[in-house]
């Protein structure tokens, strides 16, 4: 699987050649961290942990600061993607 995690911001509309609307949603992209890869081998799946976005040193507790810091980035939101999981969006690149 390939994807990326963002935020919606909002909704917006595009208009054909045709002049037909067409509502679509506008995702903010911020940097993707991998901060943990599990392997068939040692945890018994394969999957991959992501941080996005950032999070205040005040809001961060001791274990996921230890856990940012093991893996080397910044604090942020974190996003497990489990095994065979789909993200669901299409996008294409322009629209």
């Amino acid at each position: 699987m390939i994807g990326l995690v963002g935020k919606k911001v909002g909704m917006t509309r595009i208009f054909t050649e045709e002049g037909v609307s067409i509502p679509v949603t506008v995702i903010e992209i911020e940097a993707n961290r991998v901060t943990q890869v599990k392997s068939l081998d040692n945890d018994g799946y394969s999957a991959i942990q992501v941080t996005t976005g950032s999070k205040k040193a005040n809001r961060v507790t001791k274990p996921e600061a230890g856990h940012f810091a093991k893996a080397g980035v910044e604090a942020g939101v974190v996003c497990g993607i489990p095994p065979g999981r789909r993200s669901g969006i299409h996008c294409r690149s322009g629209n």
